[in-house]
């Protein structure tokens, strides 16, 4: 049944009453739809994240009040206390409700009509008592009181943890972690909480700690604040710090505590293997012990590949690729030769290029070659669009990476490893520039020596969004074979988003005139180019093209950021409406008719596809970067549905929805690995670490077919002057060329 919009109105209110229907709720998130009797005699209806209710539990729920068009009111619940019954009815009725395992409706009444009201203290302290009644023994005894005291344990726990300041919601998260025991292990060491829960930081678990009597200047609290800063530094791209960077900010921007205080932690931390620290040159960095493994063994691992290449039968690769020309009634430039005969003679070869200098063309050579020689390959690429992309300009399948490594979601790892490498003469990864040095170190463990890796990307793209700049480390070591296209091929020459796309890689202003596939509209205001964004994009849905076109920003927020252009592009082209169903999750309008984007790789969502009507195909599996529209919003089944842009079709509980966002308009970084016919740009202004050379050739290269840039000159140009991004540190390059020197 579809949905209304929800119109809440921000109302508190304490109600006290007892449940009657548990409507819907999710076991893993907590999230219950409950109906509830009030000491008036009135049915309300409650949702929100609570503990494992059940009917006939006596509750006081706190909440906001608000009207839903067509469920009527509603309590949005913000905390939730569970009363036990103190008379001879009310525990009859809670009893009977079942929650309680061994006890049903005729177990519930005898033991309420041997015990009376003070039944639940005798399950409770004497369980040996219910041995007397008929039917029941000691095992059933015990089954009924182990049931019971795990039912009052959890109601202690939400007390504990809002006292704490924990949300319900992030209760039932910890709780499921840590047990029964949960606020006592918190107070004992809240900052264990950064290593174990994603979403709290240090600054949570500061927070509970200084109120829980911790010294600030605790070697227990400084200790914790290396390894966030680390952290931080890690989801920042890098994988280590230097030492003076790591003490300052450590000192100065999360502790607040003296350096040599946290110098003398630092170096205890690094004595016990806490951190280690490595003297690269004549700087020293330091790491969290995961992330220096994870570059030293890669580069381990890298060049161990490399010198076990397999010496393939004698062929005459010349010959070989002169027969393709003829077949193709193509010739290749000098370096795409070069690339497809290093493919086969070395264990390991990067090509790098931009746009237009014959990437693609040198991938269909190398997978043609390879098939003529009978040699097995796998082609991968780091995210479900950028597999498509290579599978349709390649004719052959094409998987994600972790599709590639077999990732499992339930244990978070890969069954792909060195104890189950791939058994496959080669693997070919497009859009490297994306993969973090995490993801390349499970791919590495996934290869047999003699396997060949072949890695293609553009080193000028953005780096990846996870730690590492694998790509970049690689090419730079100097110890791999490294091709670099530089020539652009004819028919891209005639693109101006090619050109454009070098001359801004090399430094110098696009051509901004009003070429036929890169136009740029001047806009005096970032309020002229909102609207000239909306128009454009209102032009091409009245045209039903509004899957052709996309909208980038480098930044997320200001009026030309993502969450701005996102918000006033839904409300542009999809509007609210009576006829359109829509559901708020956190601050994002979910409605039928948007398109969103899927932010992670899920690789148990089950999708179909269909052919008029009919099941034609369906699977599991999406990905991060798919696009698609929202076909339908259903509220009463707590679900909606999204049909991508490859017409398969998924369906997403709403615990599910942080899975989502908006994608009328997506970051420049979220669109790597990505292309679309039509990219607009909105440049007007913005920070300098956003608004950079690396950013407007990444946005420009997306386009297939056209590029719109609605801003000004100034802004573009400095882009275009402004060669400087944040710097990553990361080690892979230093470990190469130890590895190397070691060789030499």
């Amino acid at each position: 049944m579809p949905c209304c919009k929800i119109s809440m109105v921000s109302v508190n209110m304490d109600v006290s009453g007892v449940i009657v229907n548990i409507r819907y709720r999710s076991d893993d998130s907590g999230w219950t739809v409950l109906s509830l009797r009030n000491q008036e005699g009135e049915l309300i209806t409650a949702v929100g994240v609570v503990p494992h209710l059940n009917e006939g539990d006596s509750v006081e729920l706190s909440g906001t009040w608000g009207e839903h068009p067509f469920y009527g009111e509603q309590l949005k619940i913000s905390s939730c206390t569970v009363k036990l019954p103190t008379s001879h009815e009310s525990v009859l009725a809670y009893l009977s409700s079942g929650f309680i395992k061994g006890v049903g409706k005729s177990t519930a009444k005898q033991l309420v009509n041997a015990f009376g009201a003070e039944t639940l203290d005798i399950i409770k302290s004497s369980p040996e008592k219910l041995i007397r009644l008929s039917g029941i023994g000691p095992k059933k005894a015990k089954l009924i009181h182990d049931s019971y005291v795990e039912k009052l344990e959890m109601q202690d726990v939400v007390i504990g943890m809002q006292q704490l300041g924990f949300s319900l919601a992030m209760t039932m998260k910890i709780y499921k972690l840590y047990g029964k025991d949960c606020v006592q292990k918190i107070k004992n060491n809240p900052y264990m909480l950064i290593d174990d829960v994603d979403s709290i930081g240090f600054k949570t678990a500061d927070k509970i700690a200084i109120e829980a009597g911790y010294e600030i200047e605790s070697v227990f609290r400084i200790r914790s604040g290396l390894k966030y800063a680390l952290s931080l530094a890690a989801s920042e791209g890098n994988t280590c710090l230097p030492r003076d960077m790591l003490l300052m900010y450590a000192s100065n921007n999360i502790l607040n505590v003296r350096l040599e205080l946290v110098e003398a932690v630092l170096d205890s931390m690094i004595i016990e293997g806490e951190l280690v620290e490595k003297h690269l040159g004549e700087t020293v960095l330091v790491f969290l012990p995961a992330m220096h493994h994870l570059d030293s063994d890669s580069a381990l691992m890298l060049t161990q590949l490399f010198q076990s290449a397999k010496v393939l039968p004698l062929i005459d690769i010349p010959h070989e690729i002169e027969r393709m020309e003829k077949k193709h009634r193509i010739s290749l430039a000098d370096k795409q030769r070069e690339a497809v005969e290093k493919s086969i003679s070395d264990g390991v070869l990067i090509v790098t290029g931009g746009p237009g200098t014959g990437k693609t063309m040198i991938l269909r050579f190398i997978i043609e070659l390879m098939e003529r020689q009978q040699l097995e390959f796998e082609l991968a690429a780091p995210t479900g669009r950028a597999a498509k992309r290579i599978s349709d300009t390649s004719g052959k399948e094409a998987r994600t990476i972790h599709r590639l490594l077999e990732y499992s979601a339930s244990s978070e790892s890969f069954s792909r490893n060195r104890d189950y490498p791939l058994e496959t003469d080669a693997v070919i990864i497009d859009e490297m520039s994306m993969v973090d040095i995490s993801l390349f170190h499970s791919l590495l463990k996934a290869l047999s020596g003699g396997t060949r890796l072949i890695m293609v990307g553009d080193v000028d793209q953005l780096p990846s969004v996870g730690p590492g700049n694998v790509l970049r480390d690689i090419v730079e070591s100097g110890t791999i074979p490294v091709i670099r296209l530089n020539e652009i091929f004819r028919q891209a020459g005639r693109s101006s988003i090619v050109t454009n796309a070098h001359l801004v890689n090399e430094g110098r202003m696009p051509e901004l005139g009003m070429n036929e596939d890169f136009m740029f509209y001047p806009c005096s205001s970032a309020f002229v180019a909102l609207e000239s964004v909306k128009n454009i994009c209102a032009d091409y849905a009245y045209l039903g093209k509004s899957d052709e076109i996309q909208v980038l920003s480098p930044m997320k927020s200001n009026l030309l950021g993502v969450f701005n252009l996102n918000s006033a592009l839904q409300q542009e082209l999809n509007p609210p409406s009576e006829d359109k169903s829509e559901y708020k999750y956190g601050d994002t309008v979910f409605r039928e008719g948007d398109r969103v984007m899927q932010i992670k790789n899920n690789y148990d969502l089950e999708w179909v596809k269909t052919v008029r009507g009919k099941l034609h195909t369906k699977g599991s599996g999406v990905f991060n970067g798919d696009i698609g529209t929202i076909t339908q919003v259903n509220t009463d089944m707590s679900c909606l549905s999204v049909l991508f842009d490859d017409e398969r079709s998924a369906e997403y509980n709403f615990t599910q929805l942080e899975e989502l966002e908006l994608a009328y308009c997506i970051s420049v970084h979220k669109s790597q690995g990505s292309e679309f016919s039509t990219v607009v740009l909105p440049l007007v202004s913005g920070p300098a670490m956003l608004f950079n050379r690396n950013i407007l050739y990444t946005a420009i290269t997306r386009a297939r077919n056209s590029v719109f840039i609605f801003g000004t000159e100034e802004c573009i140009r400095y882009m275009v002057n402004n060669a400087s991004i944040r710097k990553r540190y990361s080690s892979l390059c230093d470990f190469l060329c130890e590895r190397r020197e070691g060789l030499g």
